[in-house]
Order: structure tokens, then sequence, then C-alpha cells
């Protein structure tokens, strides 16, 4: 047992002999961490059983409003509006959600368990005695948002090639591995290797997390609190707990950079003025930029279309409106290409009771009409992008060849 003192607090930590629970008293507050792994069958029973024996006044749980809704409510993915998804730009972070809950799901399904059985056994368990039970994680779309906009392009190539990198896999693994997962050391060393190749992800997603989930912990009303938690989080949490954090700080979204709006009006700009000035000194490559502007924008984005088996109609859709929109940073092809399609292959009430297993596979994703809309939004608009580096590269050529 160790004690630290911070100001007038008084801060007492201790290990269970089952390292995967600590116990903190702090003022006169007990608290109870229990670290659990989310596709774990025996996380869950531990869970039942520590909150039946210790008879807590309130359950504190690793979940937002969002994903509580989410996890208690199997009919979510029916209400859906996949025209609103598309019209608010997040086609992109609903396909990694979907991704991530791929990868959760299949590991889950190897143990006969429900993914986050933990957190819906913590759930079940204050409702039996009589418990509060506090929400404790942050929104996940201001965590995403914050990640968004702190990882750069880079970062943001790198984020989408790991997370959809994860429906391809086919990686499976032992129960024993998985418990040896949440051992204190494993989960350190893991998050070391993790913050060495990705420090800027690290932050939002697991640091600023850590100082949340202690606070909103710290804060919970009675005398004696359990919280379930994931297992990477108790380290940091533990440490977190003997400082104060400003919770309305940590829920603001950083403001969008002006450099990439800089960037988006002065692309098109240069393009449109390297096209007008060649027509006037040589109608003949005027008509060669424009020419290749169209062929390369409208081309790639079309074939992203087709990566994604998007309708005819859509696949044209995205070689007509490219074009047009890469001129225009406030348009993207992929909401039109997404609109078409889902006006020609709506989805039915069986395709959205379906997604949460068809993101299983591969050929889930393409063939479940939701999953493949959101894939014809973003690759439409990859090839898209990709067109306009490349056909405005072809254009400058031209240009300084008629100069």
């Amino acid at each position: 047992m160790g004690a630290c003192f911070t100001g007038k607090r008084k801060v007492i930590m201790a290990e269970d002999i089952n390292d995967t629970i600590t116990r903190i008293e702090i003022n006169d507050k007990e608290l109870i961490l229990i670290g659990t792994a989310h596709v774990s069958k025996h996380s869950a029973e531990q869970v039942k059983e520590v909150i039946e024996q210790e008879q807590p006044d309130t359950v504190c749980i690793e979940l937002d409003e969002q994903r509580y809704q989410s996890i208690t409510d199997g009919n979510k993915w029916k209400e859906m509006d996949i025209f609103k998804v598309i019209k608010e730009k997040k086609a992109t972070l609903l396909l990694m959600n979907l991704a991530i809950s791929s990868f959760q799901k299949r590991m889950a399904s190897q143990f006969d368990i429900s993914p986050g059985q933990e957190m819906i056994q913590g759930i079940e368990s204050a409702k039996e005695i009589g418990a509060e039970l506090v929400l404790a994680d942050r929104d996940i779309q201001i965590t995403f948002s914050r990640i968004w906009r702190g990882i750069g392009l880079k970062g943001k190539a790198m984020l989408l090639m790991q997370v959809i990198g994860g429906i391809f896999s086919k990686e499976t693994i032992t129960e024993e591995e998985l418990e040896k997962m949440k051992s204190q050391d494993m989960i350190n060393s893991m998050l070391l290797e993790f913050t060495d190749s990705f420090p800027r992800l690290k932050k939002p997603l697991i640091d600023e997390r850590d100082q949340y989930l202690a606070q909103k912990i710290k804060r919970a009303p009675g005398n004696k609190i359990v919280a379930v938690l994931g297992a990477a989080h108790v380290p940091g949490i533990k440490r977190e707990i003997q400082k104060d954090h400003d919770l309305t700080a940590l829920r603001q979204v950083p403001p969008k950079s002006n450099w990439p709006k800089i960037i988006g009006w002065s692309i098109p700009v240069l393009i449109l003025a390297a096209i007008a000035y060649t027509f006037m000194s040589n109608p003949s490559a005027g008509w060669q930029q424009t020419l290749s502007w169209i062929i390369w924008n409208g081309s790639l984005s079309a074939l992203g279309a087709l990566i994604a088996w998007a309708h005819p109609l859509a696949i044209l859709t995205a070689f007509v409106a490219a074009p047009l929109t890469s001129l225009n940073p406030l348009l993207a092809a992929g909401w039109f290409v997404g609109i078409v399609q889902a006006t020609m292959k709506r989805p039915n009430v069986a395709d959205f009771e379906s997604l949460s297993t068809d993101v299983f596979s591969v050929k889930g994703f393409w063939q479940n009409k939701v999953s493949r809309i959101l894939l014809v939004v973003i690759l439409a608009n990859l090839g898209s992008s990709i067109g306009t580096f490349i056909g405005g590269a072809d254009v400058i050529r031209l240009f300084f060849n008629n100069l």
C-alpha cells in the first residue's frame, strides 16, 4: 500500500490480490477501479461479482451518452438517416466507428460474448442494487474531433489505414492472451510502443480521457464508487486522480486551422488562373489543360466509386461532379455521389439490422447497402483528391510549356 499527499487531499492506493482491481481512498471516498478487457467474459463476471460484494453508492462506466444508447438499444442502427450522415460530412467518422466495431465484435465472437458486455453488466448490476449510474467518459464525437484536428494530414492518412486495415485482419487470440492484456505491465508496454509510433494520437485518445474519467469518478455521488474501465486507462487514472481537471476545457473542440482553408482556396484559384492565361495566349493549349483537368478528376473519382461497387449513375455523377467540386473547397464529389447511390440503392430495414454483423468482413462491408454508401462517398472523394493533384500538376506543366 502506498500513500501520497497533495495539499490537504489524502490519497491512498492499494492493489487487490487480483491485480485488475485497484482501491483508492481519497478524502472520505473509497474508489474501486475494475480494469477490464472489452471482449472478455471473465471481465463481465468480475464486474458482477465486485458490485454485488461491494454494494457501492455509485457505479461509473467508461461510456458516454451516445455509446450508452448504442449499447443498450440494439435497434439504433435502424434509426440512422443515411442522407443526413452524408450532408453532415460524417461518412468517414461513421466508417471508422464501424471498422473499430468490426474488430471488437470479431474478437468478442471468438468467446461467445457481446462486445462491451462488462459495461452492460455494470449497468444491470447498478440497477439490481439500486446504485446510481454515472456515464464517466467524454463524448466520443469530441474525442474524435480532437484527434482529427490534432494529428495533421499525414496522421489522418495513417490513422485511416490502421483502422480500415482492421477490417481485413483475420487475427485471432486466445482467451489467455486476452486476459494477459489486462495486466498493467503489458498495458504500459503497449502504450509505450503506441506512443513511440503515433504520439499525437495518444494524448486525446488516452491521456485526456484518463483526466476526464478521473475527474468524473472523483465527482461521483456517494462514499463508495465502483468504476468499470478498460484496463489501459487504469494506470493513467491512478495518476490523474490526484489532480483536479477542468472538464469544460476537456470538452472543447479545438478551432479549425486556417491553413487547410487557405490551401483549399489557393489551389483552385491557381488552376483557374493558369487555364485562363493559357487560353488567352494559346487557346488549343488551354483546351488541353481543361481536358486534362476533367479527365484526371472525373476518371479517378469515378474509379473510386467503381471500386466501391457504386450504381452506374453514381459512377457517372462522380465523373461529372469531381472536376467542378475540386474547384470549390466547400463541396465534395463524394457527397453528390453518395446521395445518388443512396437514392438508387436505398437501404432497407434489413440492411440496418444486419449492419453490425456485416461489418465482420470485407465482403459484408461491400454488400451491405449502408456501409457501401459510406465507401462510395469516401472512395469517390479520395479519387477526386488524387485527381486534383495529378490534374493540377498537368495544368501547371502545360502552363509553363506555353509561357
